[in-house]
């Protein structure tokens, strides 16, 4: 059936590819809601300006967020949250240092630890491991240009078909960079502090940008100290005025020690201890990445040719359960082709690209002695590859709607052995392998009655394929055992508006999720990893509204203004009809959470924003609906001053009143107050202040 496929897909690559070539090249114009940007000078192929970079994202039938990182110079943006708390639609919570969860639509609600569902590119390029895995460690918020959210199927441009979509981070070039020179500190609470530099320059046909951070901070919670190196750099030549080729450099030192969890009343009464067993056995997460990757572009009289390729190695230390110690590689090529021309006198726009994907991870397992290495228990080889085409068609039936069509193939293997006990011990030997392939569609409208205004709707298959953590379980005599999942698979339905009018500003939009087999997990014991089942089928419904308003301008006849803004995502997320829990709601992610806030700017420079997180019904805990966390407020306060000649100062302020909450959990099947043990509390009262030059 898969050889079918790939000839299929092959002829549908060969006939598209030829007919984009004949067409005509045509500069694409498309009015898009207007957005403070930086200027910068176009100059590079690889990476566009940025007001580039949001026009072509804007012209996604669905939903998106683009994110200008300057937006955030005055906050403390340690980890993806403080990335990501604006962006209606995406849930995402701290559990300690730089780990969260990371959810879009339901993608991943019961992973207990890293992502699933989501792929994180940086510069389009995958940071995942080529089982689908992934962590948000190696992203550094310091060294991010801007930020895309490609929810769902919008991300099928990437290459991407998940229920989740993509996070794609794109670093800053010498053309995009805010000045040639940046120098930011930050400090403040639980022993917080961090520096920050980065250099630029373009030289001829060459350019160059480096980033480095190094951050370190004590934890709210005992035993939660985390130290991170980041640098980041890239270099980029015009071979030719057609032709460019930048690299990509990166390494990344991660020190984290863990908390652990705690049961509910032990995050609630007293949410700074850590427990038990992560002291007992310095429990950790110890990782040392390496990453290369280069993009070449090739801009042809018909369109435009991007080849990427990456390579990416991993160590990683982590003492939990059991000492965990992984080495492993991840490597990647992928050829994009885009053009804009006319079809039949009609504006026409394609991208057509493939990904060859795999990896390599040798897992050890040791018995955990106070977090060093005892006897040895598991010795795996994890092995995974994958081949992928996609293509997607955007046609203006009109001049003020488009017409998208597109598709995605793919084939997936996961191979694993584990050779069991290393002698002298006794030896227990097993080889098993999942493979995984399908074809998911999608199809929409997009429509713009009016300038600044867009309306749009579509519909689109994702499939998600477990990864190694899902697929090898862990047993509480510490053994692995292969289970071989399914994929899980999904239609989902979407419909919104975005736009700008007048002291007016909106991003909504309403989706449902009809899934089969949704991965979900349960957590049996706090010292054991959660495992991984497929449930039958459930539905998630959702609504993902973003709104904001000038409430008043010119106060003082300045040009001030004060802007009231509010987030709320909706989600309505259960089985249907299951043998065990009926229509139950699944755990893991509130039903509301909103954000609410109101931020004063004056033409000075100067700038006060107070803030609310309001979850006013708490999530469910487990599956069974018997236990739900304690709903939450926490208020925020942002201040801060940009002087004419580069220099930024900012305060930070975080749940001023001090309360007391739980952050994330771990999902189960039925809760016991005994038993229980999955709660990460939330951070108490903090305060944070930062300086950055640049020029």
């Amino acid at each position: 059936m898969f050889r079918h496929m790939l000839l299929s897909g092959s002829a549908i690559a060969i006939a598209a590819f030829v007919t984009s070539s004949a067409l005509a090249q045509t500069e694409a114009s498309t009015t898009l809601p207007p957005v403070a940007v930086t200027a910068a000078p176009a100059g590079s192929l690889t990476v566009p300006p940025l007001g580039q970079q949001r026009e072509q994202m804007l012209q996604t039938a669905g939903s998106v967020e683009w994110i200008d990182m300057e937006t955030l110079k005055g906050t403390y943006t340690n980890n993806l949250r403080d990335v990501l708390k604006d962006v209606p639609g995406v849930y995402v919570q701290t559990r300690y240092g730089q780990e969260l969860r990371l959810s879009i639509r339901g993608s991943g609600i019961g992973r207990a630890f890293h992502t699933r569902g989501i792929e994180i590119p940086q510069d389009g390029i995958p940071f995942n491991m080529a089982d689908g895995s992934g962590d948000f460690y190696q992203i550094d918020p310091l060294s991010v240009r801007s930020t895309e959210v490609y929810k769902g199927g919008n991300a099928l441009p990437f290459g991407t078909s998940t229920l989740g979509g993509a996070v794609n981070f794109v670093s800053p070039t010498a053309y995009t960079a805010v000045a040639p020179n940046i120098l930011r500190f930050d400090a403040g609470s639980f022993g917080t502090w961090r520096a920050n530099a980065q250099v630029s320059r373009v030289m001829g046909d060459f350019d160059f940008l480096i980033n480095g951070t190094v951050s370190h901070a004590d934890g709210f919670r005992k035993h939660s100290r985390q130290q991170y190196e980041q640098f980041n750099a890239n270099i980029g030549y015009r071979i030719t005025p057609d032709i460019e080729t930048r690299f990509y450099f990166g390494l990344y030192i991660t020190d984290q020690k863990l908390p652990g969890t705690l049961s509910l009343r032990q995050a609630l009464i007293n949410p700074t201890q850590a427990s038990a067993a992560a002291v007992s056995g310095d429990q950790a997460r110890n990782v040392r990445t390496e990453r290369i990757a280069n993009r070449t572009t090739v801009r042809l009289e018909t369109g435009q040719l991007d080849f990427d390729t990456w390579f990416m190695h991993k160590n990683l230390y982590h003492p939990i359960f059991q000492v965990i110690d992984q080495d492993g590689y991840t490597y990647g090529f992928a050829p994009r082709y885009t053009v804009a021309g006319e079809i039949g006198g009609l504006r026409d726009e394609l991208i057509l690209g493939g990904r060859l994907f795999g990896g390599d991870n040798r897992a050890l397992q040791f018995i955990n002695i106070g977090g060093s290495r005892g006897q040895q228990t598991q010795n795996q080889r994890q092995n995974a590859w994958s081949i992928q085409g996609y293509a997607e068609n955007r046609l203006w039936v009109l001049p003020e709607l488009a017409a998208v069509a597109g598709a995605k193939m793919f084939y997936t293997d996961m191979d694993y052995t584990n050779f069991g006990k290393l002698p002298p011990f006794s030896t227990v030997y097993q080889n098993n392998s999942a493979k995984y392939s399908g074809f998911n569609p999608k199809i929409g409208l997009l429509w713009e009655p009016k300038k600044d205004i867009q309306a749009f709707t579509n519909v689109t298959g994702s499939q998600d394929v477990p990864d190694f953590s899902d697929l090898t379980q862990t047993q509480f005599n510490g053994s692995t055992t292969f289970v071989p999942l399914q994929a899980q698979k999904a239609w989902t339905l979407e419909i919104g508006t975005r736009g700008r009018y007048d002291r007016f500003a909106w991003d909504v939009t309403l989706y449902r999720s009809w899934v089969d087999g949704q991965m979900l997990q349960y957590t049996t014991n706090p010292n054991v990893p959660a495992a991984t089942f497929n449930a039958g089928r459930t539905n998630l419904m959702g609504v993902e509204l973003g709104a904001s308003v000038d409430i008043a301008r010119d106060m003082a006849m300045t040009g001030d203004r004060l802007t009231l803004a509010q987030l709320w995502n909706y989600s309505n997320f259960r089985f249907s009809n299951d043998p065990q829990y009926g229509n139950n709601r699944i755990a893991g992610i509130p039903e509301h959470m909103l954000r609410t806030s109101l931020t004063y700017r004056h033409p000075s420079g100067f700038y006060i924003s107070p803030a609310i997180d309001l979850v006013p019904i708490g999530a469910w805990v487990d599956y069974a609906n018997t236990q739900q966390v304690p709903a939450y407020m926490l208020v925020g306060l942002q201040a801060g001053m940009d002087f004419p000649n580069g220099v930024s100062i900012y305060m930070d302020a975080r749940n001023l009143s001090n309360n007391r909450y739980i952050s994330d959990f771990g999902t189960v099947t039925r809760y016991s107050a005994a038993g229980t043990q999955t709660f990460y509390p939330g951070d108490g009262r903090s305060i944070y202040v930062g300086t950055r030059a640049s020029f």
